[in-house]
């Protein structure tokens, strides 16, 4: 596990984050706390973010703005994030907009928790509130499918989530990050 950080000064030089990437329902808050725990890191999640920008829930959001405006905001919020040894979990949506991928992937590695459609559903209609970008009439797996090219894109590690626990998910993402990339936050 890293050491901690000295914290008589904000940091000077980048540190990484890791950044969790997948749909609606995958479970990234929840590994993200998880991933959190395990590493002795900050989390943040970015809907709850944009939530505390504007003083309400992330669907009367997406609802109010509509599709593009709110992936705009979604990117405006992601690209001032200013984070050091943090779990960032992401909105669904993040892959939309490049910038705000350039940005997280600035910040070191960017997970997709891989979890199949058929559990997606599942979550997602066990929750209707969930905030999702989408158009009127778009339907829940042409978005799924969509998406999934472009989770695959922008991921550096792709962790099969089904049949895990957020622990074990955490876990997993530990073993499988780059080489040398915790003893490098030693430094």
């Amino acid at each position: 596990m890293p050491t901690k950080p000295e914290l008589t000064t904000a940091p000077t030089a980048p540190a990484p984050c890791i950044t969790l990437i997948g749909m609606a329902g995958a479970g990234k808050s929840t590994v993200g706390y998880a991933l959190a725990q395990e590493l002795g890191w900050a989390l943040v999640d970015s809907d709850h973010l944009i939530e505390a920008t504007y003083g309400a829930r992330l669907q009367d959001i997406t609802d109010a703005l509509g599709k593009s405006a709110f992936l705009d905001t979604e990117a405006k919020v992601i690209a001032a994030i200013k984070a050091h040894r943090t779990v960032i979990a992401t909105g669904g949506s993040v892959i939309y907009r490049d910038t705000a991928m350039q940005h997280l992937a600035s910040l070191g590695p960017i997970v997709f928790i891989d979890v199949p459609f058929r559990l997606i559903e599942e979550r997602i209609a066990r929750n209707p509130e969930r905030g999702i970008a989408m158009n009127p009439g778009e339907k829940l797996e042409d978005i799924f499918n969509e998406r999934l090219a472009l989770y695959s894109h922008y991921a550096t590690i792709r962790c099969p989530a089904e049949g895990k626990n957020p622990a074990q998910c955490a876990r997993w993402i530990c073993d499988h990050l780059p080489h040398n990339f915790l003893q490098d936050d030693r430094a």
